[in-house]
């Protein structure tokens, strides 16, 4: 270990070979039995890396300061934002098919340490194979994005960690369109939300400052990151700049209009390929034809059109095979429902339920089939025992981060369900984060 950091002399550096990565994206090593967190190294180098967190007993957090011995996969940055120190692309040094096996690692990890799954599960499944790319390009696929905007009315990206503001330079995973010609002139430490509708037009709504700001600095731990997304969640006024306060997303032979400031994945192939992945899943699983559909946290109701209309023209499922006679959609976000309602005028087969999860199952028909969607925080065991009680013979599970989602299989083998398909998605390319979808079946002997 080195005394000091040259750039940084109130630091400490230490080399450090790290062999592969965490669920959270930073390269994991271990020096005199304490396991270090690397953020910006790939498994397999060697790297001298400044300490930047300490205050724990079992492990310590670091950053690469240098490279001593690189892997084969680290590739120049295709991020300019996230190379100024940008907190976006935090994956963009390691080539992406390389990204994706190391993100399939990751999966399989907390599978296994946190939903106590068996490894034949994994290996009877497609994600055996790998976490699967949503398009070849690893740039140019967001079509929403949020900006935030500096003390002197700048737009860009938010530092790692930190309140300041990367301006300048642009974050590689928006289509080009988003950031063309957004630079300066807005509110001071107000945030941007940018979205590409279906026909490749921009629409850009202002959000006001949420508190008085404070002092740009690095080093924010994790809970006051949390505290900040919280903040942000918060009802804020809002200033149209550039087309209209709703854009339009077309899935197979549906549209929707959602409001700019509304949830809609950020991957332009996303909705196409999960809705896909559920219609196939079910087809696969269900021993008869699910009548009745739970889409939980369903939003504006996309997994439900699937459901209901089958394949979205991606795959070669067959058209509407399901034979799903009813979906009811739960979810707590009255924008998005208020989409739905829309988007499903007339059409009798969709009912909509106003609320939270938990509080709304109760009041539902017996469903064949459940489909659920929750947010990072997961499902949880009050919304999966109750899922459990109502003894659907399918559920299928999206997951965006895989920690919850492999706590939420857990469950439901405890409640009695076997995981009988599994895929991974790098919907999120240049970053740690991917997006998961489990089917699960009921065991017959609990039927």
């Amino acid at each position: 270990m080195s005394p000091t950091d040259p750039q940084d002399p109130g630091s400490t550096t230490l080399e450090i070979t790290v062999d592969a990565l965490a669920n959270g994206g930073a390269a994991v090593g271990r020096t005199d039995g304490r396991v270090v967190f690397v953020r910006g190294a790939v498994p397999g180098e060697r790297v001298r890396a400044r300490i930047t967190d300490d205050s724990h007993p079992s492990f310590w957090r670091a950053e690469t300061v240098e490279i001593l011995d690189a892997s084969p996969h680290r590739v120049p940055s295709v991020c300019a934002a996230a190379a100024a120190g940008a907190g976006c692309c935090d994956l963009a040094f390691i080539d992406p098919v390389h990204a994706r096996g190391l993100k399939r690692d990751v999966l399989v990890d907390v599978l296994r340490r946190v939903g106590h799954l068996p490894d034949t599960v994994v290996a009877d499944t497609d994600l055996d194979s790998g976490v699967r790319a949503l398009a070849d390009d690893p740039t140019g696929w967001r079509i929403r994005t949020r900006l935030a905007v500096d003390d002197a009315g700048f737009a860009g990206q938010l530092g790692f960690r930190a309140d300041e503001v990367i301006t300048r330079v642009s974050c590689a995973q928006p289509d080009p369109r988003i950031p063309a010609g957004i630079d300066g002139g807005f509110t001071p430490h107000a945030e941007l939300v940018i979205v590409l509708d279906d026909a490749g037009r921009r629409h850009v709504t202002e959000l006001a400052p949420v508190a008085t700001p404070r002092p740009g600095r690095s080093g924010r731990s994790r809970k006051q990151v949390q505290q900040r997304r919280h903040r942000l969640r918060a009802p804020r006024a809002e200033r149209l700049l550039e087309g209209t306060d709703v854009a339009e997303h077309r899935v197979g032979a549906r549209s929707w209009q959602i409001p700019v400031t509304g949830f809609w994945q950020a991957h332009r192939n996303a909705p196409e390929t999960y809705a896909n992945t559920i219609v196939e899943f079910a087809r696969a699983h269900a021993s008869t034809p699910p009548r009745v559909a739970w889409d939980l946290y369903g939003g504006a109701g996309v997994f439900a059109a699937a459901l209901l209309d089958g394949d979205l023209g991606v795959s070669d499922l067959g058209v509407g095979d399901l034979g799903v006679g009813a979906v009811h959609v739960v979810d707590s976000d009255t924008r998005a429902l208020a989409a739905a309602e829309k988007t499903f005028d007339g059409d009798d087969r969709v009912v909509i339920h106003a609320g939270e999860v938990a509080a709304q199952i109760g009041s539902l028909p017996h469903p064949d089939l459940v489909v659920l969607d929750p947010p990072r925080t997961g499902a949880g065991e009050r919304v999966i025992g109750a899922i459990a009680a109502a003894e659907p013979d399918v559920v299928v599970h999206v997951g965006c981060d895989a920690a919850r989602f492999a706590r939420d299989l857990g469950l439901f083998a405890g409640h009695g369900y076997s995981v009988v398909g599994l895929r991974g998605f790098d919907a999120f390319v240049l970053t740690h984060h991917v997006e998961a979808i489990a089917c699960l079946v009921r065991n017959r002997s609990t039927a």
